[in-house]
């Protein structure tokens, strides 16, 4: 039994017992249907990102020429740390709603965050111990971070989506997500500036690169608390991942187990249902169907992710002079990315897709995810041929000219350099200008629009709506396994960066064909019928176990 009380604005819903289950504001913002807690999420949104895409934009090359690192252990450490970014939200998404609940849990492991990024900072300070200490403090400093981040990535969305009716909730992730891209594109401007135009200890200041990025944390955590007041809180409900997870195990365990004299059943699922409803192990089935299609996916995202390590330590080998008015730092170059998206997006849905339409072409979803899988590999493609001219710079004559590493001395520097026995050669380091990269930028981003976007689009059209959240793990999954590919690549293959870039690029089109033919078989469901259908097929078992109620209480649940 439930009992209302009223207190002015705030309403608390109690259970029998007298705890509460939910607070709930009235407050609204002047002028609009927008709860006045809007504000305290988007701007702890807005921190946060600047202080995870500020971190990671100057990251690769702290760990080039702060640690010392060579350029293959830099990228796969990158990659790592990306990685574990991705795996950890399921963590945070089963305490947030099997234990703590969304508040907690922001406001825990925000504090995790926060240690992380100090950490990290004091790390960076040359007079705190020797390399070994910055080592192992960055390393601290990192997987705090990434639990942290992780951690938190899909409680805040959800905990912003909670303070809205259905009605004004797709109003609040327009703002959400254009705090995401604010945050981004801010951060990567301005902290590789820190780093490279302010001088500390003798040298780029890393302590203050991190250090920003850190207050900025601590200010978006502080902002998270202050309006915890006015935020409604769902308690938590148990996670229906770890109820996935149950059920498939149960299934695999038991048709292991199955004596030879077991009648067979329709599908490997069906050897659930001796614990499981037949409605959830259905659900179930609908959601495998759009997982399957993610088994390709991780391919793209090994490219994208290269954005912050292999094409920062490429932009740092070239010209970033605009002229004599000004320059810029290697790693700013990121911005484009989420400068990019800004631009493409309205530009692909008002004009690209309407003009294809007219066309008389089908644009299917999986369609799209496959010409920016394409678009992904040409990027790739362009890249390898910034990377050939900037390796045969120096060479002389049409002689072959073998590999010669020095490393990554300064940006926008001349090298010295023994091209011959016995003879010198002053050959400039940059002459190849960093706006090469551009078409680069251009054609990954456009593919991220038609895959990402598109993908997540997809995926939440064709499941079940308690089962969305599966999907964001599996997504979120397939960004995480990407990071590891890389990260196997650049240190057990060795190769040429050239050679590198190209074989991305060839096994992400491999990938597209397989990902093309897998997309051909695929019946997709309209997702105006989803509901209905979902709703049509549990009631149906619900009547089959001889539960008319349930059936019954299901309808007026969902309807």
């Amino acid at each position: 039994m439930v009992s209302w009380g009223t207190n002015t604005a705030k309403q608390h819903f109690l259970d029998m017992r007298g705890k509460t289950l939910f607070l709930n504001n009235d407050k609204k913002l002047c002028g609009t249907n927008y709860p006045t807690s809007i504000c305290f999420i988007v701007v702890n949104e807005f921190c946060e990102r600047f202080s995870y895409y500020g971190m990671k934009a100057v990251l690769t090359l702290y760990f080039l020429t702060y640690l010392k690192w060579d350029k293959d252990l830099s990228t796969a450490v990158y990659h790592a740390f990306s990685s574990l970014c991705y795996f950890t939200p399921i963590l945070g998404a089963v305490i947030a709603d099997s234990w703590l609940g969304k508040f907690k849990t922001i406001v825990y492991l925000s504090i995790i965050y926060v240690i992380g990024h100090v950490v990290k900072s004091v790390g960076a300070i040359p007079t705190v111990g020797n390399t070994d200490v910055h080592i192992a403090l960055s390393m601290i400093g990192l997987i705090l971070i990434a639990f942290g981040t992780g951690g938190i990535k899909p409680c805040v969305s959800a905990f912003g989506g909670d303070q809205f009716d259905e009605e004004n909730r797709q109003k609040f992730f327009s703002i959400f997500y254009m705090s995401i891209n604010a945050g981004s594109l801010l951060s990567t401007l301005i902290t590789p500036i820190l780093r490279g135009d302010v001088q500390c200890f003798g040298g780029d200041c890393y302590a203050l690169a991190f250090g920003v990025p850190a207050a900025l944390m601590v200010v978006a955590l502080v902002v998270f608390i202050s309006g915890s007041g006015l935020y409604k809180r769902n308690p938590p409900e148990g996670n229906v991942l770890l109820e996935v997870c149950r059920c498939i195990g149960f299934a695999i365990k038991n048709r292991w187990r199955r004596s030879k004299y077991d009648p067979d059943r329709k599908h490997w699922l069906d050897w659930a249902e001796e614990k499981y409803s037949k409605c959830l192990i259905q659900e179930i089935k609908m959601v495998l169907r759009v997982l399957l299609l993610y088994i390709p996916l991780p391919m793209f995202w090994a490219l994208f992710d290269q954005q912050g390590s292999r094409w920062t330590i490429q932009a740092a080998r070239m010209n970033m002079a605009f002229g004599d008015s000004f320059s810029i730092q290697p790693d700013q170059i990121q911005m484009l990315n989420a400068l990019l998206i800004l631009v493409f997006v309205p530009i692909f849905d008002l004009i690209i897709y309407p003009l294809v339409g007219l066309c008389r072409i089908k644009i299917t979803p999986l369609r799209k995810m496959a010409m920016g899988m394409i678009f992904a590999a040409l990027a790739f493609g362009a890249a390898t041929l910034v990377e050939i001219n900037v390796f045969w710079l120096g060479c002389l004559g049409s002689k072959p000219c073998s590999p010669l590493d020095l490393g990554l001395l300064d940006f926008g520097a001349s090298y010295t350099v023994i091209v011959v026995p016995h003879k010198m050669e002053d050959v400039k380091a940059n002459d190849i200008h960093i706006a090469f990269q551009i078409p680069q930028y251009a054609l990954m981003t456009a593919g991220e629009v038609m895959f990402s976007i598109t993908g997540l689009e997809f995926s939440y059209s064709q499941a079940p709506a308690n089962m969305k959240s599966v999907l964001q793990a599996g997504w979120l999954l397939t960004v995480a396994f990407g990071n590891v590919i890389v990260l196997i690549v650049a240190e057990g293959a060795g190769l040429e960066q050239w050679i590198e870039f190209l074989l991305f690029a060839c096994l992400l089109l491999g990938v597209c064909i397989i990902f093309s033919i897998m997309a051909h078989f695929y019946t997709y469901v309209d997702p105006d019928q989803m509901v209905k259908l979902y709703v049509d097929v549990c009631i149906m078992l619900c009547k089959y176990e001889n539960s008319l109620i349930n059936a019954e209480k299901l309808r007026t649940h969902l309807f």
